[in-house]
């Protein structure tokens, strides 16, 4: 049931949801720890689908988790990045390009729209974008583009997850053989 609600969810893993990201939020939900209508970026069409598969009323989006809006990008106004890289590190999905003290940019067709880079941005240089919607014509929710999206943005997040866990084993590994090499050992 979880991958089942997971599929559903946007993907954004904006957090707005109060979990931290979209596999969690489904988690809690199928466990009855949270409710269907608490992610922003799903909208309306997001409540009516988990509605559906767990056969629920349709409820409206609770506000206090935020309110849906246009799908957005963001956009770093390059002249004015400093390179500080917290973006990079802020985004989900990878899909701010840059490194430490060179200007940065948002790769648009994979950006989420979360927002997550926005707020620790020292100088302001990231605006959010609203872009054109993808207007669908199929009628099964996981035949559409807006689905596919979301998969191609599930799979960048999980690989962020993984590559940022497998830095933390690298690093401890290397503090482990530094400690034994400090102390004689191999």
């Amino acid at each position: 049931m979880i991958e089942q609600i997971n599929a559903i969810l946007p993907q954004t893993q904006c957090r707005q949801c109060g979990f931290k990201g979209c596999r969690p939020y489904a988690e809690a939900i199928a466990s009855g720890g949270a409710d269907i209508n608490q992610c922003p970026p799903g909208g309306d069409a997001g409540i009516e689908q988990l509605a559906k598969l767990l056969s629920v009323p349709v409820k409206p989006l609770n506000a206090t988790f935020g309110e849906h809006k246009p799908k957005q990008v963001a956009f770093i106004i390059e002249e004015d990045c400093i390179g500080c890289v917290k973006c990079i590190a802020a985004c989900p999905v990878d899909a701010i390009l840059g490194a430490a003290k060179f200007m940065h940019t948002v790769i648009a067709s994979e950006c989420t729209g979360c927002e997550l880079c926005v707020s620790p941005c020292p100088v302001d240089c990231i605006e959010m974008l609203e872009v054109e919607p993808i207007v669908e014509t199929e009628l099964d929710f996981f035949k559409t583009q807006k689905y596919a999206n979301a998969q191609i943005a599930r799979s960048r997040f999980e690989a962020k997850n993984l590559r940022i866990e497998q830095e933390i084993q690298e690093k401890a590994e290397r503090a482990k053989q530094k400690r034994a090499a400090l102390l004689g050992f191999k």
